[in-house]
């Protein structure tokens, strides 16, 4: 079974990324390496701000830093919207789950995050909508 589980990690089309209580990448399987242009190589070690947009690093690595400290977030149950950044710099919109992880004592160890990229899904409803706005200012 163990050996089902890791290709089920290694080899999703979604992203699954760990990262350590310090919010350092220690897991990066090929569906981010697809999704954000980093080999697995390239991304291990480095800080999860390798895929968030300059303008949300801070904001995210305070939340980061509090959910280590408390153990506690407001995220477990539902599926969050968030934007990422891919290697060349395009803007990517991200939907993802995360699961807080703990060490054999209790302690915050870290985080996972499945991702699924939905840019194109945000596209589209964005011109629909702006199709629908134009609709309505004409009647």
């Amino acid at each position: 079974m163990d050996r089902f589980f890791s290709q089920i990690l290694r080899d999703s089309p979604d992203a699954v990324l760990i990262a350590d209580r310090h919010g350092l990448i220690r897991f990066w399987n090929s569906g981010a390496e697809r999704m954000f242009g980093y080999s697995t190589a390239e991304a291990q070690g480095c800080s999860l701000d390798l895929i968030i947009p300059p303008n949300l690093r801070s904001r995210h690595g305070q939340g980061y830093s509090r959910v280590m400290e408390t153990g506690e977030t407001n995220y477990l149950t539902s599926l969050l919207a968030s934007p990422g950044v891919h290697k060349d710099g395009s803007r990517l919109s991200l939907e993802f789950s995360i699961v807080l992880l703990r060490d054999e004592q209790g302690a915050m160890a870290g985080c996972a995050a499945i991702l699924r990229d939905v840019t194109e899904r945000w596209r589209k409803e964005k011109e629909l909508k702006q199709r629908l706005a134009a609709c309505e200012s004409k009647s």
